[in-house]
C-alpha cells in the first residue's frame, strides 16, 4: 500500500502543478471569466498550497523535536524520586515527615508517562498523515505531565524545609532539583507550544487545499469543467487533465500526539 505521502497532500499538489501547466500551454484560448481559475490565480494557489505543506514539515520537525526533550528531561524521574525518598529516610528527619514524602513519592510512581518518556522507543510524527486530535485526549495526556510536575515539586518543597537534609551528591541537592523542575516545566511548555504550531499549520494546509469553496480540489475540478466546455470531451485538452486525480484527505482520530512522538 502506498504511504499518505506518495497519495495524500503532496500528491495532489504535484497533480494540480501538472494541469496549471498545461493551461498555461494553452496560450490565449484559455482564458476563463472567473477570477481564481485565471493562470496568475492559478499560479499563487500552487505557490501557497507548496508552502502550507512545508509549514506542516516543518513543524512537524520541531514538535518532535520538542518531544524528544522533554523525553530527556523527564527520563529517570521515578528512580529519582525513590532515590530522595531513601536519602531523606537516612538523615534526622521525623517519620512523618518521610511518610509524607512516600506519599508523594507513591503518586509519581503512579503517574502515567507515554513509551517515549519510559525510555521506550515511540513513533515519530508523520506530516502527511492526516489527523483529527480530540481535546478530550489532550488534556488528559497533559494533565498527567502538569501532575508529574507538581508531584517533583512538592518533593522538592519537603526537603527544603527539612534541616537535616544535606545530601553530599549534586544530583540529590535541593539547588539542582530546583534546575530539574525548571527544566521539566520548559521542555512541558514547549511540547505543548510545538504542538499548537503544528496543529495550525495542518488546519491552513487542509484549508488550502480541500475548503469546498476554493480549495485547491475543487479548483481543480473548476478547471477541469471549464477546459471541457472550451474545447470540447472528445478534444486532446481535455484529455490531458481529464485523468489527473485530486483526492480529498479524510481526516482520521489518533492517539494524542502530546502522548507520543509522532502525528499529523
Amino acid at each position: 500500500m502506498a504511504s499518505t505521502s506518495e497519495t495524500g497532500h503532496p500528491k495532489n499538489v504535484a497533480n494540480f502543478e501538472n494541469v496549471v501547466s498545461f493551461v498555461m500551454g494553452y496560450g490565449a484560448t484559455y482564458n476563463p471569466s472567473k477570477a481564481n481559475l485565471k493562470v496568475p490565480a492559478l499560479q499563487t494557489q500552487l505557490a501557497s498550497c507548496k508552502a502550507n505543506i512545508a509549514s506542516v514539515t516543518s513543524t512537524s520537525v520541531a514538535f518532535n523535536n520538542a518531544v524528544n526533550a522533554r523525553m530527556i528531561a523527564f527520563y529517570g524521574l521515578r528512580k529519582l524520586a525513590t532515590r530522595l525518598v531513601n536519602a531523606l529516610d537516612a538523615t534526622a528527619a521525623s517519620a512523618q515527615t518521610v511518610k509524607d514524602l512516600k506519599t508523594v513519592n507513591a503518586k509519581v510512581q503512579g503517574s502515567k508517562l507515554t513509551k517515549a518518556d519510559s525510555g521506550k522507543t515511540a513513533k515519530t510524527i508523520d506530516p502527511n498523515a492526516p489527523v483529527v486530535d480530540t481535546p478530550k485526549t489532550i488534556s488528559s495526556a497533559q494533565l498527567s505531565y502538569s501532575s508529574l510536575i507538581e508531584h517533583i515539586a512538592t518533593i522538592i518543597t519537603i526537603l527544603s524545609t527539612e534541616p537535616t537534609y544535606l545530601p553530599n551528591e549534586n544530583d540529590l541537592k535541593v539547588a539542582t532539583l530546583n534546575t530539574l523542575l525548571t527544566n521539566l516545566k520548559n521542555t512541558n511548555t514547549g511540547v505543548i507550544n510545538a504542538y499548537t504550531t503544528v496543529s495550525n499549520a495542518r488546519i491552513a494546509r487542509d484549508q488550502s487545499l480541500y475548503n469546498t469553496t476554493n480549495g485547491l480540489c475543487q479548483i481543480a475540478k473548476e478547471i477541469k469543467m471549464y477546459v471541457k466546455s472550451v474545447y470540447g470531451a472528445t478534444s486532446p485538452q481535455y484529455k490531458q487533465i481529464s485523468g489527473i486525480e485530486f483526492k480529498v484527505v479524510k481526516k482520521s482520530i489518533h492517539s494524542n500526539p502530546l502522548r507520543k512522538k509522532w502525528v499529523s
